[in-house]
């Protein structure tokens, strides 16, 4: 078991190795659609890449998610085949979003081992994500 402290510093180093290893200006926050945005997750059980949908209102969330949905088969044929999408996932806090992810499981932040392989899962994944998101942006905000 790691301290609060241990963990935080941990993070915090895999965070900083991973922007240095693999420079990219990743889109994340900066998708230009308030609600929606692209995410990195890497917990002590699993890494994720992916889109949320998370406004307060319900409706626009259905709206967001039903054009996502539109767009399934070509995501999973063109971008990434292996991925989930979840209308109603539940975040650690308990928050109920709605997410379109690519999952890693049996990793952990942790164990240092796991690093490297989850840090090129996180980049080529990623990437793939943002590309079919740019391709799709003007249809999913309209």
């Amino acid at each position: 078991m790691f301290s609060k402290e241990e963990s935080k510093k941990l993070r915090q180093e895999f965070w900083t190795s991973f922007g240095k290893n693999y420079p990219h200006k990743w889109l994340l926050y900066n998708t230009k659609i308030k609600d929606v945005t692209l995410k990195f997750t890497f917990t002590t059980k699993k890494a994720q890449v992916s889109i949320d949908i998370e406004p307060y209102d319900e409706l626009i969330k259905s709206y967001y998610y039903d054009k996502f949905i539109s767009l399934k088969n070509i995501l999973i044929s063109e971008y990434l085949e292996n991925v989930i999408y979840d209308e109603k996932y539940q975040l650690d806090n308990g928050k109920i979003i709605s997410r379109i992810y690519v999952e890693l499981s049996n990793v952990s932040i942790h164990n240092r081992n796991h690093w490297e392989e989850v840090m090129k899962f996180l980049s080529s994944k990623m990437i793939k994500l943002e590309e079919f998101f740019l391709e799709y942006k003007d249809f999913i905000d309209n």
